[in-house]
């Protein structure tokens, strides 16, 4: 009878210490499959990103919109288009100089002249024209400058098929100042407003990826 009794004793502790066992490792083997594999995770490009689409890319953290480049001329303009998105902080600007070595130009000899051919340029849908105000080349109405020569003269065969036929190109050594509007973390509805704007700054674009490392 106690034969019996150690047995039965020893079957009870054998059975308590296995189910205790199996418990532990169901639930070791849950933290474990609730745990981030860092071997799944990876790091996407800027180029993915903008890939997402604008409703992804406001899901993401640390992303950012560019909008530019856009002439320091037209900055005012565009803050005040922007400022119906009420962004605040989330807006910065990033401002770049660049030496071009050819522009497109109006030749003229008073600002009177100037005045009429800036108007008839305007006319002709050249946003971008402006009145030269200082150096020899005083009074000439700028339609643009370029740091390659091919992109340069494409863009003057453009200008004369306007109706710009007295148009010239040449060489000119001149610094232009030039702003790229960033904004972080943009919701989905920002970032289709702001394509909105592109058509109407010439030259620009928007781009949505990680941000810049300041």
């Amino acid at each position: 009878m106690r034969v019996i009794i150690i047995l039965l004793l020893f079957a009870n502790l054998a059975f308590f210490g296995y189910t205790r066992l199996d418990t532990a490792s169901e639930g070791e083997a849950i933290r474990l499959a609730e745990q981030v594999q860092p071997d799944k995770i990876r790091l996407l490009t800027s180029q993915q990103v903008a890939a997402l689409g604008p409703a992804k890319v406001a899901a993401l953290a640390d992303v950012c919109l560019e909008w530019g480049p856009i002439p320091d001329a037209d900055r005012a303009r565009a803050v005040a288009d922007l400022e119906a998105l009420a962004l605040g902080k989330l807006l910065s600007q990033r401002k770049t100089e660049s030496t071009t070595a050819f522009w497109i130009y109006l030749p003229a000899t008073s600002r009177i002249q100037a005045e009429a051919r800036l108007s008839d340029a305007k006319g002709r849908g050249i946003a971008e024209a402006s009145i030269v105000d200082v150096g020899a080349q005083r009074y000439s109405v700028s339609l643009g400058a370029f740091r390659d020569e091919d992109a340069g003269r494409a863009r003057l065969a453009e200008i004369t098929q306007l109706g710009l036929t007295y148009a010239k190109f040449g060489p000119r050594q001149q610094v232009t100042t030039q702003i790229t509007f960033v904004i972080r973390d943009p919701q989905a509805v920002v970032v289709a407003k702001v394509r909105d704007l592109v058509p109407a700054y010439k030259g620009s674009d928007v781009k949505v990826g990680t941000c810049e490392k300041s």
